[in-house]
């Protein structure tokens, strides 16, 4: 028994932390970080004011995980983020196809909880900031409900990746909430009074189908939705979940202190639309359904933004402007919504993409004012146009990764987050990055330190590219145009030839095409044209387009719409090579063109995007010279993904036991290992509610192995499918020579690897 006398005051129990890294917001941002910043080495500890992790991913919101793929709707080809939010992704692809939210919640918890340098504190909320001066946090004060304990959590560097920046509001950090004038940063679409200056938040339901009548009484707090929404007539009994996304409030009000009230306006909303599908007698495939679940807290867009040194602008988006201090990237579209939501009679949203993917620079990533906040998340410092593409949540989990990278830098040199910048450290910075399995745009791996680029290479095999596989082809109508991406070395465009089939006589269009931007997908650039007059039948076609490229890159061989046309198809998919569509994607404001008002700033442009698995086969077509551009050499270039060029080593289908090996002159000391594996970074691993064909990415080598000189086993793995494998060997492994065998993933996918590292025990 506990009995105390009577006291003047009591106070919960304090535990004091102290870390290297206090972390504030446990959503992908914060959990990327943390686990980032621990394997770094770093003792980190992650506060989140939820009972879960994940933020607007997590079970209590259920939105899914996009960030520059965008349902595969743009022509961001190769551009899934990399580095730890790949890996849950990834993960939570082979864990959860099903889109489960439950599952998701396990996942990234196991994840967090794996990290032995991580505290992790749930259901705990900052409300207090100490500092050393007007510039310097000290400590942080945080409460937790669920065990009447108060914490006091001390270290030198801090990140707010809370969503609404408590620690940097505490802190005294300049900030910005709602939108910039045009002028100030030449801003086209900044938005007017009447549009709105804030994006406002949603909140979800799930229903389900019973099989059994189900009734519903609303309750007295419904809208009547068809007197109140404007748009009631875009309900549909089967869309729940985050398809509702434009259910939307808040963006009048205070997004911050009137979330609240906000919540309660979504759930009279919510009830109201339930009310409306179940007993206004228009929707009679609902008489079964039921409400299964309905969000409890709304997931916020947009309440405060933080000064960094920088504010990513309009113009550094859509002219993809490129930064010495790049360290993250996105390629969300420009996506403003009007601040009336779902009662007004605006669109639900205005979506302008650029051409490619945007750099996002490190000074983005570090308060102005208070020399040892770091900055992740929706909050980074960037104008109200621009965080329309860096809010959502795959760009803000990758803030997160490279602000934790940032502090293992100032933990090692001693310095405060600006001074990475301005002491020089830039380079160290994006080469950590990279190794952790980061990918910043336009820049490649370059470390001294990796063995790997010492070493000779030499593959049993090299894939030439000269035709696809056409024992099992699949002819499709050309109902939509369609185009093959091939990558071209400079010189002379081969010839390419294929079969045809004509329903009736009938004339072809056959572009061949380039993006204008190095390095971009978007077929801006006509090279030649062919037009072939085709009477009814077969055909076997050879097109000669006599162009000479100037340098590498990917062309697309289009072959524009025409319904009496069907091309061959083949099931045989190779690392870098694709086919991509003319179509139409509504779920990103995609009609096969963009095509804006004049004066809004962004870009007219025709959209060539994937279809998703099983579809998507690549066009069965040979070339009179073979592509030689997948050879070992790739391995060790720094550039992980196809770019200018796949970037992979692939072996020849023919190769019955495909393997590369590294040779030095002399033994080498290696503790660790890396290898990068295609896990289709093309494609969008939309993490709940949507379904997925595929727990595991065909193009990704499952089994493989390394040897040693001697031939032994050094290390064997079965049942792969994660993009970056890292080896450790403690004692260090001695060798002049490695080789890793690698079996071909299926008969229709050769084996591929992007990269090979090894790291010496003085890394």
């Amino acid at each position: 028994m506990i009995q105390e006398n009577d006291t003047d005051r009591r106070y919960p129990r304090t535990v004091a932390l102290t870390a290297d890294l206090i972390i504030t917001g446990g959503g992908l941002s914060g959990t990327c970080a943390a686990i980032t910043a621990a394997r770094q080495g770093l003792k980190v500890v992650l506060v989140q004011d939820r009972p879960v992790l994940g933020g607007n991913a997590s079970s209590e919101v259920r939105l899914w995980v996009l960030g520059a793929t965008s349902h595969m709707g743009n022509n961001n080809r190769w551009s899934r983020e990399g580095g730890v939010i790949d890996e849950l992704l990834v993960e939570n692809m082979y864990q959860n196809p099903e889109g489960n939210p439950i599952i998701l919640d396990m996942i990234l918890l196991d994840k967090v909880t794996s990290e032995t340098n991580i505290t992790l504190l749930l259901n705990t909320a900052v409300y207090e900031v100490e500092k050393n001066g007007p510039d310097s946090i000290r400590r942080l004060k945080a409460f937790c409900s669920q065990n009447s304990t108060a914490y006091h959590l001390e270290a030198p560097l801090f990140c707010d990746a809370s969503g609404d920046g408590i620690v940097g509001f505490l802190a005294g950090a300049a900030f910005r909430m709602g939108a910039e004038h045009a002028a100030e940063f030449d801003e086209p679409m900044a938005p007017d009074t009447d549009y709105g200056e804030l994006l406002g938040h949603s909140l979800y339901f799930y229903s389900k189908d019973t099989g059994v009548p189900v009734k519903f009484t609303a309750p007295s707090f419904a809208l009547d939705v068809s007197k109140e929404i404007p748009r009631f007539r875009n309900f549909k009994a089967n869309e729940h979940g985050c398809q509702l996304w434009w259910v939307e409030h808040g963006g009048r009000l205070d997004t911050v202190h009137d979330t609240e009230r906000i919540k309660w306006e979504l759930w009279r909303v919510v009830y109201g639309i339930w009310d409306y599908i179940k007993n206004s007698g228009k929707f009679p495939e609902a008489e079964t359904m039921t409400l299964e679940w309905v969000g409890m807290i709304p997931g916020k867009r947009e309440s405060r933004r933080f000064e960094g040194d920088y504010m990513l602008s309009q113009r550094d988006l859509i002219e993809q402007r490129t930064h010495p201090d790049a360290v993250a990237y996105g390629g969300w579209s420009i996506d403003l919504h009007p601040a009336d939501g779902v009662f007004s009679e605006l669109q639900p949203c205005n979506q302008w993409h650029s051409k490619g993917i945007f750099q996002i620079p490190y000074r983005c990533l570090y308060s102005r004012n208070i020399k040892n906040l770091f900055l992740a998340g929706r909050i980074v410092s960037v104008s109200h146009v621009a965080f329309g593409a860096t809010r959502v949540m795959a760009t803000s989990a990758y803030t997160g990764q490279a602000v934790a990278m940032a502090a293992s830098v100032c933990k090692a040199k001693g310095l405060l987050p600006r001074d990475i910048c301005e002491q020089g450290h830039m380079d160290l910075l994006q080469r950590e990055l990279l190794k952790s399995g980061h990918y910043i745009p336009e820049v490649a791996a370059d470390d001294e330190r990796d063995l790997a680029g010492q070493a000779s290479l030499a593959a049993s095999s090299v894939l030439h590219f000269r035709e696809f596989d056409v024992s099992e082809t699949i002819w499709k109508p050309l109902d939509i145009s369609a185009a093959q991406l091939l990558p071209l070395n400079s010189g002379q465009v081969p010839v390419f030839a294929l079969s045809i089939h004509a329903s009736a006589d009938t004339v072809l269009d056959v572009e061949l095409r380039c993006s204008a931007r190095k390095g971009g997908f978007t077929p801006d650039t006509l090279l030649a044209r062919q037009t072939l007059s085709l009477s009814t039948g077969m055909h076997d076609i050879k097109l000669d387009f006599k162009v000479s490229l100037e340098e590498t890159q990917y062309v697309f061989l289009t072959f524009l719409k025409n319904a009496r046309i069907s091309l061959p198809f083949t099931q045989q998919r190779i690392t870098g090579l694709l086919s991509v569509y003319n179509g139409v994607n509504k779920k990103v404001s995609n009609n096969g063109r963009q095509q804006p008002p004049a004066g809004l700033g962004v870009d007219d442009f025709e959209f060539w995007c994937p279809q998703r698995r099983p579809e998507g086969q690549n066009i069965a077509l040979k070339l009179s010279e073979p592509l030689r551009q997948f050879g070992p050499e790739n391995l060790c270039n720094g550039i992980d993904r196809p770019v200018l060029q796949p970037n992979a080593w692939v072996a020849d289908p023919a190769d019955t036991d495909p393997h590369v090996t590294l040779s030095w002159p002399a033994p080498q000391s290696i503790d660790r290992i890396q290898l990068i594996f295609d896990t289709d970074s093309d494609h969008a691993m939309e993490s709940v509610l949507m379904t997925h064909p595929e727990r595991v990415m065909p193009f990704c080598v499952r089994n493989y192995r390394i040897e040693d000189a001697s031939g032994r086993v050094i290390y064997q793995k079965e049942g792969n499918y994660q993009t970056l494998n890292t080896i450790t060997f403690d004692p260090p492994l001695r060798t002049d020579r490695l080789t890793v065998y690698a079996e071909h993933p299926s008969h229709h996918v050769p084996a591929a690897l992007f990269a090979i590292r090894c790291y010496g025990g003085d890394r």
